[in-house]
């Protein structure tokens, strides 16, 4: 039987109501010259992202991690992170300096996410240090602690943000 004539006795059977009344036939197959090839199965998303920490090295956008710095923090840790910031002359304790690498290099990554994310009380530091979670959605704050990373002396050398 050619190609064509199957098509015809498939479409004669669908009419006719053969299989069971409650499942819907499948469509007929559209004719071609040559089959297209089959798609790639899609790879289901994982349930859960993994955690930002797990993301490969330099996949963190310092440059923009630097430009929401000069925004947000400055003003207390100074452009480059020696405390020294307007805002901050009037604090007391006197911001963190992100320059220190003796202090700064000791803290992990994840603890330096979590006093930008939530705020200096979360980690038991000053209340003057604002939690910026409400403004700046994950991937903003790790470009955040990775520039935070590039301002120490000595420099940083532990795992990459």
């Amino acid at each position: 039987m050619r190609w064509g004539s199957r098509l015809v006795a498939l479409a004669l059977a669908l009419a006719l109501g053969c299989g069971a009344p409650e499942e819907k036939p499948a469509p007929a197959p559209a004719l071609a010259a040559t089959p297209a090839p089959a798609a790639p199965a899609a790879t289901p998303a994982p349930a859960t992202p993994p955690p930002p920490a797990a993301t490969a090295p330099g996949a963190r956008n310092v440059a923009r991690g630097e430009a929401t710095y000069q925004q947000l923090c400055a003003s207390c840790h100074g452009p480059r992170g020696a405390g020294d910031g307007p805002a901050g002359q009037a604090l007391e304790p006197k911001p963190a300096r992100h320059d220190d690498g003796a202090y700064v290099n000791a803290l992990s990554n994840e603890h330096l996410f979590r006093v930008i994310k939530e705020g200096g009380a979360a980690v038991g530091k000053s209340p003057a240090m604002a939690p910026w979670g409400g403004t700046l959605d994950d991937a903003r704050i790790w470009d955040v602690v990775a520039f935070v990373r590039s301002l120490a002396d000595p420099p940083y050398t532990g795992p990459a943000p």
